[in-house]
């Protein structure tokens, strides 16, 4: 029998790369984010392109909308594996400059989303009789740096999320993992952090010659969701080689 996994922001990017990478493992994919007509464009190419794929359902979702969430929950037959992916960066500035409402929406996406998803979808979960939430968190989660402060604090909740998680859930059937990458190089993510300044998106790869790419981080999901289940994966820290810290990356002339 194939096993489901949600995957939220699954249109681009860590998300995109996991709903492919889960298919190939065997899983019925359901792809989930705001952006259809990219989900659309993602299944299909599941379907056609990844041998031995399950299936590949597009649900479209927007992780700050409860209603938008309840009817994802509503339209699943059952979940055995839920990654927590959807969320994001908006800005650099110091705390002395930072926009509250920059804040406020990486707090609803990193965070609230990651609960009214996992919330809504644990019934299921636990019912699965091995069930797997996967909380794709970042490097900043554990390690803060300048102008990083709202993104930081909303990664740091999430992961704190994780972790209480794993204490009110040890006795059910289901495993909580957080996976929290370092510099990973996405079409995505850096631009939208600098509000579309592409320039500027590119500078934190200059000089990078491998920054991790979004299937490395979809490795480490599939990695761990394919241990035995007694075996759980309680965190994985994946950097590129160059990286020490968020702030301590060799960089190339």
């Amino acid at each position: 029998m194939r096993k489901t996994a949600v995957v939220t922001g699954a249109s681009s990017g860590i998300g995109a790369a996991t709903a492919r990478r889960l298919a190939a493992e065997g899983f019925n994919v359901v792809l989930a984010a705001r952006r259809r007509e990219r989900l659309d464009a993602l299944a299909k190419e599941i379907a056609e392109e990844v041998p031995g794929a399950g299936r590949a359902a597009a649900v479209t979702l927007d992780v700050t909308d409860q209603s938008s969430v309840d009817a994802l929950a509503a339209g699943l037959a059952e979940c055995h594996v839920l990654v927590n992916n959807a969320g994001g960066a908006i800005g650099l500035e110091p705390v002395a400059e930072a926009d509250p409402a920059d804040w406020q929406a990486m707090y609803d996406t990193n965070v609230l989303g990651l609960l009214r998803v996992t919330k809504a979808l644990l019934p299921k979960l636990i019912g699965s009789g091995d069930g797997h939430v996967v909380n794709i968190t970042s490097l900043a989660s554990h390690n803060p740096y300048e102008g990083g402060a709202g993104y930081n604090a909303a990664k740091m909740a999430a992961y704190a999320v994780n972790e209480v998680m794993r204490l009110e859930l040890v006795a059910e059937p289901v495993r909580i993992t957080e996976i929290a990458p370092g510099l990973v190089k996405t079409d995505e993510f850096s631009l939208v952090r600098f509000r579309g300044d592409a320039e500027r998106a590119k500078k934190p790869y200059e000089g990078v010659r491998e920054p991790l790419v979004a299937e490395d981080v979809a490795d480490c999901v599939a990695w761990v969701v394919t241990r035995p289940s007694h075996v759980n994966i309680d965190r994985i820290d994946v950097q590129p080689r160059v990286q020490a810290t968020a702030t301590k990356i060799h960089r190339e002339p």
